[in-house]
């Protein structure tokens, strides 16, 4: 993956850092916001992309 379009996504509940997944920065200008996993939470919860 290349790292200028790599962003890390983090569950808004316990606030960790689950995932990992690329955005195209120019095409999508908002933030990602995605519903996954957390194995913390042990549920699906909201996961927004983190502020590098």
């Amino acid at each position: 993956m290349s790292q200028d379009n790599l962003v890390k996504l983090q569950c808004t509940v316990c606030k960790r850092i689950n995932y990992h997944t690329t955005r195209n920065k120019k095409s999508v200008t908002e933030s990602l916001a995605l519903k996954k996993f957390c194995k913390w939470c042990r549920k699906h919860q909201p996961h927004k992309e983190m502020k590098k």
